[in-house]
């Protein structure tokens, strides 16, 4: 608990925001290794807080056919060697509270993925690792919901939470992103997240070729939602990023290439500190 606490402090007081990034599963080790490599060069040079992130298991896909990673055992050998070899925080997901403890022995951050904002038991079972948990927001919900799920991680002992607006539903193939929510969610008296990438997600909007339908997206707006996150003063930005995203087995139309990562992460930088947020 007492080095979470150390990161939560460190995160709380970045200036002007701190920066969850990585591809959005396990491809692979060798491309993990080379994304982490490239993306803490990357926020080094801008001058941001970075831990990395990567999922082991995407249990949420839209289709069956998905790809979904490597799966829990081999995901986190994956996701230690990584934190060792450069020295960087680990943000993933869980999705069932037999897998937080086994989470918690290698992430510094846990994640709750935003269609299991409000299960007590993952939240409860996260919270008990004593490590950070980072809440994303259900498409579902109105912001008020965080105060209650930010207090649920409270009330089992654990007081290094964070929520994350990841958009809200509109219409059947859509989100969108409210700004107000990123003033409304201070409510729940955490650290505020923007999910830059996840908010422009067309959920099963793309039909595959063969049957099924899986997840679209805008990835041409994500620098527009993440200029107008970092203007209110987020406390950090999330975002999913892959050195080729038109070739990425899963949400590659929301992943941002990497190529741009370093001049999107610069205009940012300057937004936050024009707009005295920072």
């Amino acid at each position: 608990m007492e080095s979470s606490a150390l990161l939560f402090n460190q995160l709380k007081a970045a200036d002007p925001f701190f920066l969850l990034a990585g591809p959005n599963v396990i491809e692979s080790e060798e491309h993990i290794f080379r994304m982490a490599k490239h993306i803490k060069t990357i926020a080094s040079k801008v001058g941001l807080p970075l831990v990395f992130k990567s999922s082991f298991d995407k249990a949420n896909r839209t289709s069956s056919k998905s790809f979904r990673g490597p799966g829990m055992v081999e995901g986190l050998k994956i996701l230690e060697k990584v934190k060792l070899a450069y020295d960087i925080p680990i943000v993933t997901d869980v999705h069932e509270t037999i897998q937080c403890e086994a989470v918690g022995r290698v992430a510094d951050i846990i994640q709750i993925p935003a269609f299991l904002c409000r299960q007590t038991d993952l939240l409860v079972a996260a919270a008990k690792t004593g490590k950070i948990v980072n809440i994303k927001k259900g498409q579902f919900c109105a912001s008020s919901v965080m105060v209650n799920s930010a207090e649920k991680i409270r009330l089992a002992g654990n007081p290094n939470v964070m929520v994350c607006e990841r958009g809200t539903m509109f219409g059947y193939n859509d989100l969108i992103v409210d700004p107000r929510n990123f003033e409304w969610m201070r409510e729940a008296n955490s650290p505020v997240v923007a999910d830059i990438t996840h908010a422009l997600q067309q959920p099963a909007g793309r039909k595959l070729d063969g049957g099924g339908v899986a997840s679209g997206g805008l990835r041409e707006l994500i620098p527009c939602i993440a200029r107008t996150a970092v203007a209110v003063g987020v406390d950090g930005i999330f975002m999913e990023v892959h050195d080729d995203p038109l070739n990425a087995p899963v949400d590659g139309p929301t992943q941002w290439p990497l190529r741009h990562l370093e001049e999107l992460l610069e205009e940012l930088v300057a937004i936050a500190e024009l707009a005295g947020t920072g």
